[in-house]
Parts: structure tokens; sequence; C-alpha cells
């Protein structure tokens, strides 16, 4: 089986990339990456000399690139991680998201129903299982109130240009689905946390403010919750629904970890102090600064379908994982 990985090497892609070759040596995967600002081989150089591993710089949507790819390869698989994913950056330039996001998905979309059918409901005879999974985001769901879950039925309620194109291209992988007869699973994650994470992001941040004794910026009042999942917790629940998952539907991959940003913060100064102690305690540091425009309040997921279904678990809990994940940026930001 040849799998071709987009985006793979950013953080979930690049983590999964590992996890899977472990797991499954003997699958040839190709990852294509444009490395963007968000993008880094480093990520990937436990497999980059791995025998059934290849490398290519490229953009999505590019569609030549993708349909040569396709004819080369003969691929059998794709699994869709590349996005562009900062809220913040939606906000700035929504043009970019609207292209990789929404035009991406779709040159991706109809390039592999084009190589693995004949007509549509009708599949190539050596392509019956070929399959294409689509790694989304619970942030298409809108956000809740105090009570309450988002489970596959949720209706879609996108509030930023981020989760907008995420929620179009969710959308044009079901239509793949339901006019064609395309082999697709979607999987929506709630908010991945833990090694190889872009430095952008709210706990990396926190952690290398903290080290540099910087102020620790925390949006608005820091009561913003999410429900945090630990990237190698995600990396098999996108092999089960990816090896296991039924054509055409969804799962909610979530870590059952519903923590708030002030929380985050002052935990991961609390193990700082532990760990690297100074005069003060790195809380001292956290700062608070203008809200985010239309800044979501809450996201949490019900993870029971693919736990029923697919028998998943997350197995870390927040206050373990991260643990593991300020050890890793401990050694990446004091080299």
């Amino acid at each position: 089986m040849t799998i071709l990985i987009t985006g793979g090497a950013g953080f979930i892609g690049s983590n999964f990339i590992v996890y899977y070759l472990n797991k499954h040596p003997l699958v040839k995967i190709i990852n294509i990456d444009k490395l963007t600002y968000a993008g880094e081989l480093s990520n990937l150089k436990e497999v980059e000399n791995h025998h059934n591993y290849t490398f290519i710089k490229g953009d999505i949507c590019n569609r030549e690139l993708i349909e040569n790819l396709f004819k080369t390869h003969n691929f059998s698989a794709v699994i869709h991680f590349a996005a562009e994913s900062h809220v913040d950056n939606s906000i700035k330039s929504p043009n970019e998201f609207v292209n990789t996001n929404v035009l991406g998905t779709f040159n991706l979309l109809d390039v592999a129903k084009n190589h693995w059918m004949i007509a549509p409901q009708k599949k190539k005879h050596t392509h019956l299982q070929s399959r294409f999974l689509h790694i989304s985001t619970d942030e298409v769901y809108g956000t809740l109130g105090n009570e309450g879950l988002f489970t596959e039925e949720t209706p879609y309620a996108p509030n930023s240009p981020y989760s907008a194109s995420k929620a179009s291209s969710d959308f044009i992988v079901r239509s793949y689905f339901h006019t064609y007869g395309l082999n697709v699973v979607t999987t929506n994650c709630s908010n991945n946390y833990g090694p190889k994470q872009h430095d952008e992001k709210l706990i990396p941040t926190i952690i290398r403010k903290a080290l540099n004794n910087e102020n620790i910026p925390i949006y608005g009042d820091g009561k913003n919750i999410r429900d945090w999942l630990y990237v190698e917790d995600h990396c098999q629940g996108i092999d089960l629904a990816f090896n296991n998952g039924v054509a055409g539907e969804t799962y909610n991959i979530g870590g059952e970890n519903e923590r708030n940003n002030l929380y985050i913060a002052t935990m991961v100064c609390e193990i700082l102090d532990d760990v690297i102690p100074k005069n003060q305690s790195y809380k001292k540091q956290i700062t608070f600064v203008t809200d985010r425009p239309g800044h979501d309040f809450r996201y949490a997921i019900d993870a029971s379908k693919i736990e029923n279904e697919l028998d998943w678990k997350a197995k870390e809990n927040f206050e373990t994982g991260i643990r593991k994940t300020i050890d890793w940026y401990m050694k990446k930001y004091q080299k």
C-alpha cells in the first residue's frame, strides 16, 4: 500500500507519520508539504532515512503536481492533514485559508476520484478499498456555553475564517461520498498538544515565554475552555478511523480534558517552578491581553462514537500529557 499524506511536516502530520511507520513499516508513505512557516522537516528526522518514506515539497493547490503524483505512485489512500490552522492568522489573511483548506482539499478529492473511479458509484477493480481520510477540527461546530458537548450530529456554525474554511472542506468531502461514492472518512478533533507543535500555539508560547522571562500573554480573562487531546492519542484515533472506520462517516476525537487557558498557564508555571525554580514564580509573568475578535468560549467533544465503534480511548489525561510536553519543549528551548 502507498499512502499520500499531505501536510506531514506539520505538528499532527509529522507525529502521525512517525507513529504510523513504526506500527506499519511495510506501508509506503509519500509526504507532500509546502513547508510554510508551520512545516518543519526536522519534525521527521526519526524517519527521514526510512526506506518506505519519501518527502516531496509541493502545494496541494497545484493540480498538475497532484495528478502527476497519483500517476507515478498509484496511491491507494490519502490522509489529508494539510491546512492553514491558526485562527489569528485567518483573521488577518483569510484568503490563504480559503485557498489551502477549500481549493486544496477539492484538488485532492477530485484527483483521487478520477484516479480511483470509473464513474459515480463505480470503483475501479484495482481501487475497491482506496480511501480518503480528511482531518478536520471541532471548531466547525462553533462555540458551546457552559453545558453540552459536540457530537457528530451537532450543526455546523463556524465563527472564524479558519473554521469556516474547514467546514467548507468537510462539506466538499461529504459531497464526494454522496455524489460519487468516493470512500471517505472525516475526523474532527479537539485542541491537540504535545511535541513538535509550532511555537505560535498556546502551550508552546506559555513554555517559551516563561523560560525567556517574558510576559505570558493570555486572551481576555483566560476563562475560554478547550478540550485538550494529546497528539499521540489523536494519531491512534486517526489510525483506527483510517483502517476500521465506516465509509461516509465522521468520527469526533476528543481528549475529555476540558481546561481553561488560565488553568493551563498556571499549571505550566507550577511545573516549571518545580523543575527549574527561580527567585519568584513563573506565574508572575502571566499577563492578560486584549481578547481575540470572535473568540469562541468553549469547545468540548463527545468521543463516544469512536470509543464505542472503533474501540479508541485517550491514554493521556492533561496532567500526564502536559509533563511530557514540557519536557520536550525544555530540551528544545534550552539548547
